[in-house]
Order: structure tokens, then C-alpha cells, then sequence
């Protein structure tokens, strides 16, 4: 593609408000995301469009480099730079979605005979969802003089979700709930209303990559710290961030608990500095038998925002998320919110609201299923993967395996090409770094689990780094 062609697509991506790099990212991001610019297509190279945009080649230097690290385009000495894809050099794979984001492809763009080891949550509605909406069918028979709009949420599971937090001794009433579809539409609300284009988000070293989406989303720029934010006082005078997000509960995609003590100090430390902290408590019951799990990051400050969802508990169509935070807050949200959505689902919100007190028996069977999984996973990887490192956790979802060679992205192509999909690290990663890591679900039966496996066993046979050669 020439300078000049680009730039015309580019149209005015330097009016809205921000560094010019995050800016150029943004709107890079926004054509290859929509397809305008397909996988394989070439983009022209540094100073060719600094030149033709009027900018100073380091501009177009970060932007490019923002967009390779989240594995958007692929750059290579000698051969340019090119949107990821198809094309000279890479393997097939199919165009991303919207999104932009590795962890949604298989759900925009399913693959006949994949195993999909990419997105972990449960493959069907538990006994306790079905009972949970036969229990609510005499309510909703009920309803009569409703419209059945309800921006924030509908009362019984605002009550409901406030009650959890209230067992756990936080004070909260419903007026600091909003009900959303979902933690990831949760995350995008909070980013829409706390972030302007150049705000700097401060963010764990991996983490989980849609979070890292709704915050490009708002042309944000994100700073990685290791795991827990440590650091984040220092963090916080030199970045002065707008917002800092971390999952310090069976942290995806690690697995990692904070203890106790850093936990308060993290919750005090965010809470002085004025730094609205998003603690995303999605995967927060998930721990295997005997697992202590440590209470939420709102117990030690109240200023904390709180993230949930049922999805990776219960099933993920059901699609009941919310938010806990200062009432102010969940009022701003709730008008963004009746925006876009007049109201969630009334009759999933009523079944949520009845499964909500029946979650015990449901999360320690699960407890011990996962382990299981874990367990059978681990043991594979050492059978056919013996040079692979995939250390043990206590309790979510997911491993996070380190490659003893190559990148995690190239191979992950390889993989596909091999009917599974894994997922890189270095779409979790704001620092650029975990390019030799893959993250692998552990809750497909030991049947699926074991050919996945053997599968990525022929993968890495046949896989050559790039640069080594082919294979």
C-alpha cells in the first residue's frame, strides 16, 4: 500500500485528544479490526508515512509498535510490515474480528473440528440454572404493570448481588449495584466512563486481554506492572494514571492469589492516591477443594470497584455481570448504560436472582471437576510435552505454559493449522513481554483434554520459529 492511499484511509485520526502515537494506534487498530485493512496487507514503512501523515518518524514508530505487540501486525527486518494474516511468510489464519482480541476469535469465527482451548467456561447450564429458572417462571407469570425496563438492574438481583457482598461483611446496599450483560460489557462501561483518549491505565503484567481491549477501546494507554500492581505507589507519581485494574484472585491467566496483606496495602495505597481500582472478581470462586480464598479488595477500602459475573461459574449464556461502587458512579454507568441497552434480560436476571443463594454446592462440585482437569492436564504436558513449563495452581481456569524455544503467537498459528487453539501471551501483556507463553484451558472432559494434547505434541514437532528455516 502506498503512503498516501493509507493516509487517505486514516482520515483526520489526529483530531480527538491525546499523544499522536495512541491516536495513529487507534485508528490503525480500527481499520484492520473492520477488515478495511486485510491480513497480509502491507503497510508502508516508517519514514514513507511519517512523511505522508506530516509527523516525526517516531510517531509512527510507537503506533506500529502498540499494534505488533498486540498481535495485530507483524513486523520482520527485510520484509516490512504487514497486518497480521495471511500473507508472504505466515500461516492462514482467519481476519479478526472487531474486537481485535486473540481470546474472541473462536467465538466470532468457530472452526469445524478445532478443540477450542482458548476461552475457558463451563460447556453447559448446570442443574441449578435450569431449577433457577423453573423458580422464577411463577414470578414472571406474575408480572403485570411492567414494562420490564430496568437500566441498572432489575431490584431482586440488585438485592440479591448486595446481599453477597453484605455476607461477606461489606457493607452495600442495592443503589451500589448495576446489573450488566456480562463483566466484559462491565469493563467497557467503566472504560467509557472513567477513560479519555491518552489516560494512562495501570495494569498486572499479564492480565486478562479484554480488559486490555476496553481500555484501547477508549485510546488509552496502558503500563504494565508485575502481578498484584506492585510498585503501584511509585507507579502512581510517575504515570498519574486515570485508572489501575488487577485480578488478584486466581489471576488470569496465572492463577495467582494476592495475600492478605498486600491486598489491603494495594486497596489503601489506590484509595489514598485518588485511583480508581477495578478489582475483577470473575474468577474469585474458583479455587479448588480447601482453597482458602482471600475476602475481596472492597473489604479494605470501600472506594474499591468491583467486577462479578456468573459466567465462569455458572454458564456463560447466561450473560448477568455487574458492578459494585460508590452510588455516584453507578449512576454515570446506568446512563451510559440506557444508552445502548434499555434493560438486560428480565427473565435471566430473575433466574440469576434465584440461583445466586443456591452457588455453594454448585462451586464445590466444580471445585473438584476443575482440579481433576488440572490435574489431567498437567499430566499430559509432562507425558507428550516434557520440555514444556506448566506450573501447578490452586484454583481458576487456566495454565500459563512457558515454550523452552520460538514465540507463542508463531506457534500458536502452527496449532491451529494442528485443529487446537491456544492462545499467546503476548495478547495479555501491556510490557510486550510473555512472547514465549500460552495460556490452556483445563475444564474440556480427560478425553478432549488428552487428544488436545497429542495434538499440540505434532504442533510443536512441525513448528520452526521464524527465522530458523522452513519446516
Amino acid at each position: 500500500m502506498k503512503p498516501i492511499d493509507l493516509g487517505e484511509r486514516l482520515g483526520r485520526w489526529s483530531s480527538g485528544r491525546g499523544p499522536l502515537p495512541v491516536l495513529l494506534a487507534a485508528r490503525l487498530r480500527r481499520l484492520i479490526d473492520e477488515g478495511e485493512l486485510p491480513p497480509g496487507e502491507p503497510l508502508p514503512p516508517d519514514r514513507a508515512l511519517a512523511a505522508a501523515l506530516a509527523v516525526g518518524r517516531s510517531t509512527v514508530v510507537a503506533a506500529y509498535e502498540e499494534l505488533r505487540r498486540e498481535g495485530r501486525i507483524v513486523r520482520r527486518q527485510g520484509s516490512g510490515t504487514r497486518v497480521a494474516g495471511a500473507g508472504q511468510g505466515t500461516a492462514v489464519r482467519p481476519p479478526r474480528p472487531t474486537t481485535g482480541a486473540p481470546v474472541f476469535l473462536h467465538l466470532l469465527e468457530p472452526r469445524d473440528g478445532v478443540i477450542p482451548l482458548a476461552c475457558a467456561a463451563p460447556s453447559a447450564p448446570p442443574p441449578e440454572l435450569v431449577e433457577a429458572y423453573a423458580a422464577m417462571l411463577p414470578r414472571l407469570a406474575a408480572t403485570a404493570g411492567d414494562i420490564g425496563y430496568y437500566p441498572a438492574g432489575h431490584p431482586m438481583l440488585r438485592r440479591a448481588i448486595a446481599d453477597r457482598y453484605a455476607a461477606l461483611g461489606i457493607a452495600t446496599g442495592p443503589e451500589r449495584i448495576l446489573v450488566t450483560g456480562g463483566a466484559q460489557q462491565a469493563l467497557s462501561l467503566l472504560a467509557s466512563a472513567l477513560l479519555v483518549p491518552g489516560d494512562r491505565v495501570l495494569a498486572e503484567a499479564p492480565t486478562y486481554p479484554g480488559a486490555l481491549e476496553a481500555f484501547r477501546g477508549e485510546a488509552a494507554v496502558t503500563h504494565g506492572l508485575p502481578i498484584g500492581l506492585t510498585g503501584l505507589r511509585a507507579a502512581v507519581r510517575e504515570h498519574r494514571p486515570a485508572l489501575a485494574y488487577v485480578i488478584p484472585t486466581f489471576h488470569n491467566p496465572t492463577g495467582f492469589v494476592l495475600p492478605l496483606l498486600p491486598r489491603r496495602a494495594l486497596a489503601e495505597t489506590a484509595v489514598a492516591a485518588g485511583v480508581p481500582l477495578i478489582d475483577d472478581e470473575v474468577l474469585s470462586e474458583l479455587g479448588f477443594p480447601g482453597e482458602p480464598v482471600p475476602p475481596p479488595l472492597a473489604a479494605f477500602a470501600g472506594g474499591v470497584i468491583s467486577v462479578g459475573s456468573l459466567s465462569k461459574v455458572a454458564w456463560g449464556g447466561l450473560r448477568v455481570g455487574w458492578v459494585r461502587a460508590p452510588e455516584p458512579l453507578i449512576a454515570r454507568l446506568t446512563r451510559l448504560q440506557v444508552v445502548g441497552a434499555l434493560g438486560g434480560n428480565v427473565p435471566g436476571q430473575l433466574a440469576a436472582a434465584e440461583l445466586l443463594p443456591r452457588l455453594g454446592p454448585l462451586i464445590a462440585r466444580q471445585a473438584v471437576q476443575r482440579e481433576a482437569g488440572h490435574d489431567h492436564l498437567r499430566a499430559e504436558l509432562a507425558r507428550y510435552l516434557p520440555d514444556w513449563e506448566a506450573p501447578p495452581v490452586r484454583g481458576g481456569q487456566t495454565l500459563w505454559v512457558r515454550l523452552p524455544r520460538g514465540d507463542a503467537s508463531s506457534f500458536a498459528q502452527e496449532a491451529l493449522q494442528h485443529q487446537v487453539a491456544v492462545l499467546p501471551g503476548s495478547g495479555f501483556d501491556a510490557s510486550g513481554q510473555s512472547e514465549d507463553r500460552l495460556r490452556i484451558h483445563f475444564l474440556a472432559e480427560p478425553d478432549v483434554l488428552t487428544e488436545a494434547v497429542r495434538r499440540l505434541a505434532r504442533a510443536w514437532q512441525a513448528y520452526r520459529p521464524p527465522g530458523t528455516g522452513a519446516g
